[in-house]
């Protein structure tokens, strides 16, 4: 199918497609027909702001930028396809008059402003269900998007091909979110980060399920999350707590500093993965160092009494985890994580070995996966990031 039937399908005044049936592939969290979009008549932003109920309507504004925090609109250098803010009027500053709307996957080669930034000024119609985005008024599970006018975007330039996703990449600064750490280096860079990084939201131990769902997604097979230790993809729907399912990982151990799956360290995540139930079993609590013997169902893993050491091409990426979670929860948080260089920690708030993980990070640099997961968990779920993904540098810098 063409792109340009695609973006029809999609749009909110496409009366004239009411006859066309809609294939699975162009459905988006069971979209409304084309009839349905066209008779609902557009609420305006400052209507929609009032009314974070769980609706779902339809609200015409013009675009103005992409959220990127809760108080926080980029008007260019869009770091993603992931979501748009829209306001009554054009050019529009005052967060506090813009809606936050979230951009699915299926509509974002259409409607992400990285892709399309010329979008912006344009007004559109937007239809999804009214409820806080980025801890933000905002919109969600959004099914369509249309030109007020009726007219059609412009066609989009075809992506390049993508990249390996276990390639190395070169890091990404998400435009001025890391505004305020320039010059710093040691215990004021780590006070600067966690600052930033503290404005997110906090989500539930039951919607890690799905976010999990959505940031550890395949990227050949988008019904699938891709494993952490394993390497090998699941079924998202095989979730749960047998033998054969995949759980959710706490790669900083929950025992360490007893937080369990209490909100905010227990279901943060930007250190919450997709694992093998045996798997995960097999890791417990442990502490990351080298050595031990391999992990029959998981090969390339090695485990001993007091350690583990994951496989090589998830060795940074677990590090940095670690790195993103003593630099986040700080004295006065729900707990106050810190690193040591030692082992059997325990239930104490301590996690090793640093200078194992130093050298991960360095050996295993950030590639397309991890900094994929890093923008999604941004856009779809907490409003933050892991700025040792996009900045890998600051660990010598900290530690």
């Amino acid at each position: 199918m063409s792109r340009t039937l695609r973006r029809i399908v999609g749009l909110a005044g496409a009366a004239a497609l009411v006859a066309v049936p809609t294939l699975p592939s162009q459905a988006v969290n069971a979209a409304p027909t084309s009839a349905t979009v066209a008779a609902a008549t557009p609420m305006g932003v400052d209507t929609a702001l009032g009314q974070q109920d769980g609706s779902t309507q339809t609200v015409r504004g013009y675009v103005v930028g992409q959220p990127t925090a809760s108080d926080q609109v980029v008007t260019d250098s869009f770091p993603n396809d992931y979501a748009i803010a829209i306001a009554a009027t054009r050019g529009e500053t005052d967060t506090s008059k813009i809606l936050y709307v979230q951009v699915p996957s299926a509509l974002r080669e259409q409607w992400g402003l990285q892709s399309n930034p010329d979008l912006v000024g344009q007004q559109v119609d937007v239809t999804g269900a009214l409820t806080s985005y980025f801890s933000h008024a905002g919109m969600t599970g959004t099914s369509a998007i249309a030109l007020a006018d009726g007219s059609e975007p412009e066609e989009p330039e075809e992506p390049e091909e993508p990249e390996d996703p276990e390639e190395p990449t070169e890091p990404t600064d998400p435009g001025e979110y890391y505004s305020g750490t320039e010059g710093l280096e040691g215990q004021a860079l780590k006070d600067e980060l966690h600052s930033i990084i503290s404005n997110q939201s906090v989500l539930s131990y039951d919607e890690v399920w799905e976010g999990i769902k959505d940031v550890d997604e395949d990227t050949q097979d988008t019904s699938s999350v891709r494993l952490l230790y394993s390497g090998t993809t699941s079924p998202k729907s095989n979730n749960g707590g047998d033998a054969d399912n995949w759980n959710r990982e706490h790669v900083w151990a929950k025992s360490h500093g007893d937080f369990g799956t209490s909100q905010g360290p227990g279901t943060d995540l930007h250190h919450l993965r997709p694992t093998d139930v045996t798997v995960n079993s097999t890791r417990g609590n442990l502490d990351f160092d080298n050595g031990g013997s391999e992990v029959d169902e998981a090969p390339g893993n090695h485990v001993d009494g007091d350690s583990w050491e994951p496989r090589d091409e998830v060795k940074g990426d677990v590090a940095r985890m670690i790195f993103y979670m003593a630099v986040r929860y700080e004295d006065g948080d729900r707990v106050d994580l810190e690193l040591n260089d030692e082992v059997n920690n325990g239930s104490a708030p301590l996690h090793g070995k640093v200078s194992v993980l130093k050298q991960w990070s360095q050996e295993d640099p950030p590639d397309a996966f991890e900094q994929r997961r890093n923008d999604r968990i941004q856009a779809n779920w907490q409003g933050n990031r892991n700025p040792f993904v996009d900045h890998p540098e600051w660990v010598e810098s900290i530690w």
